[in-house]
């Protein structure tokens, strides 16, 4: 059974609203940091090695949640900060954007994090990253060749996903 929806993948995947959909990179963590698959589109400057590059992501997305959990205006009990949020605990971030990006996040129930960096004018891509993890589930989750936390290396997973990432620039 899948999280977010029915058991097959919906023939017609969401498209976002907005003009600029290029999709940058692509990052998917286990709950433990560990990068289980980096994709790139469209990146022409490389700063960081991948490891490094990696480390960075995980690190800001951990610094974000705990500070989103920590100004929570609805939660009385404000945990210390950097203390591990569980998924759906807490107040929870979906983007941000800077005048050379947008960042959209979402993290399933087991802690599974899925990260697409676009264009900044890109729009609302909580569906988007829903279609995605529903493409993880279908192509690498269900896979019995497929040891959870390790490596992505799902070419069916991989080639459905860039078609879809290709469909939304």
């Amino acid at each position: 059974m899948q999280f977010f929806g029915g058991s097959e993948i919906s023939p017609s995947p969401p498209v976002p609203t907005a003009t600029g959909n290029n999709a940058h990179r692509m990052y998917i963590f286990n709950r433990n940091g560990v990068c289980l698959l980096y994709r790139e589109w469209n990146r022409p400057l490389h700063t960081l090695n991948p490891q490094q590059d990696h480390k960075l992501m995980f690190g800001l997305l951990f610094s974000l949640k705990s500070l989103t959990a920590k100004m929570d205006p609805t939660n009385a009990e404000k945990g210390n900060l950097g203390i591990p949020q569980f998924p759906g605990q807490g107040c929870s971030f979906h983007s941000f954007r800077t005048n050379t990006y947008k960042l959209s996040f979402m993290e399933t129930p087991s802690g599974i994090k899925f990260i697409l960096i676009t264009n900044p004018r890109t729009g609302d891509l909580r569906e988007t990253l829903k279609y995605i993890y529903n493409l993880y589930v279908e192509y690498v989750a269900k896979n019995a060749l497929y040891t959870p936390g390790t490596l992505i290396r799902c070419e069916l997973f991989n080639t459905a996903l860039d078609q879809y990432v290709r469909s939304i620039a």
